[in-house]
């Protein structure tokens, strides 16, 4: 990946790429474009944040109930405290990210549809201008 020219700038990520074919491949090719940087700007991501935050708050929680009731297993309160974190982490950026898809499909679909509506209305406007105006009885 190239460098930014000025500091301010990031370079975009790359969303679509090929496969190498095989999962460990892919994997290092994922690790390849990671830098320190990427963490330094998590917040920024759409949904991260909320995402974590739920996680860690539910998993806190469930970790301390199971260690109140498995005082003998503390390592079985920290496995719940962690899938907890995972499962609800993993499901709340997934249900953004479709909300945020959905949302940019109605937005797409809105844009799409106004050059549509500016024609009708031109059209209207000429087909009223054409005709005359209907006389207004005040009464007299």
């Amino acid at each position: 990946m190239e460098t930014p020219s000025k500091p301010s700038e990031v370079p975009k990520p790359i969303y679509k790429t090929e496969t190498t074919g095989s999962l460990s491949g892919d994997v290092k090719e994922a690790v390849t474009r990671l830098s320190l940087d990427d963490f330094h700007h998590i917040g920024e991501m759409p949904c991260v944040r909320n995402s974590l935050m739920s996680g860690i708050a539910s998993g806190a929680g469930i970790g301390i109930i199971r260690s109140m009731t498995l005082r003998t297993n503390r390592i079985g309160a920290f496995h719940w405290a962690f899938g907890t974190f995972t499962v609800i982490s993993v499901g709340t950026w997934a249900m953004c990210q479709k909300s945020l898809k959905d949302e940019r499909e109605r937005v797409r679909m809105v844009i799409e549809a106004m050059p549509r509506r500016m024609a009708k209305k031109a059209e209207e406007e000429v087909t009223h201008k054409g005709q005359s105006p209907a006389p207004h009885d005040c009464g007299r």
